[in-house]
């Protein structure tokens, strides 16, 4: 039997896999998250996806193991989670009527290989108020969030267009996923 594990705590990760009816387990990884600076954007989203995946390889060998990481980069600077309400704002006013990317990068490991790749959206703000981002940010919802929001919650209310993926947004690009998936082998 075909055992799938998320090397993630992310709930909303959790949701978007359970939503596929696919069964799975979670383990998260126990890595600390370090950045190399002189990566590219799509180069740390896969190695910090790839990190976690094999750190929970080693607990689950026999298993298809997912690990995954989501950042937001807005010309060339990453915006990862807000270190406090005061980096949250600075965030948000920097996102406000502008154009950013969100990347996220997946890692399949199964059978000692591991496969990476990382799906990049594009996705515009409306022009956002001082209150607009003030209220937002006392909902509590920006804090633990890269780029200080969140797509699929009340952050909704500041996208006014998006261009690519959007459940790479939130987290995890499902049909990519999928679709590596079943290149390891793994019955959806």
């Amino acid at each position: 039997m075909q055992h799938l594990v998320l090397a993630s705590s992310s709930p909303r990760r959790k949701e978007l896999l359970t939503n596929l009816g696919i069964s799975f387990e979670v383990s998260s990884s126990s890595i600390e998250e370090i950045v190399d600076p002189t990566l590219s954007p799509e180069k740390v989203v896969m190695t910090l996806a790839e990190q976690k995946a094999l750190d929970v390889a080693r607990r689950y060998p026999h298993a298809y193991v997912v690990g995954a990481d989501t950042i937001v980069t807005k010309d060339s600077i990453l915006l990862g989670k807000p270190r406090d309400e005061q980096d949250a704002f600075r965030m948000l006013q920097s996102l406000s009527g502008q154009t950013h990317s969100v990347l996220t990068g997946v890692t399949i490991v199964y059978n000692g290989k591991a496969n990476s790749f990382y799906v990049e959206t594009e996705v515009t703000f409306w022009p956002l108020s001082e209150v607009d981002i003030y209220s937002y940010i006392q909902s509590g919802e920006p804090l633990d969030k890269a780029g200080s929001y969140g797509i699929q919650g009340l952050g909704s209310l500041f996208v006014r267009e998006i261009k690519g993926d959007y459940f790479s947004v939130v987290g995890l690009p499902l049909s990519r996923l999928v679709r590596e998936l079943k290149q390891f082998g793994f019955q959806c």
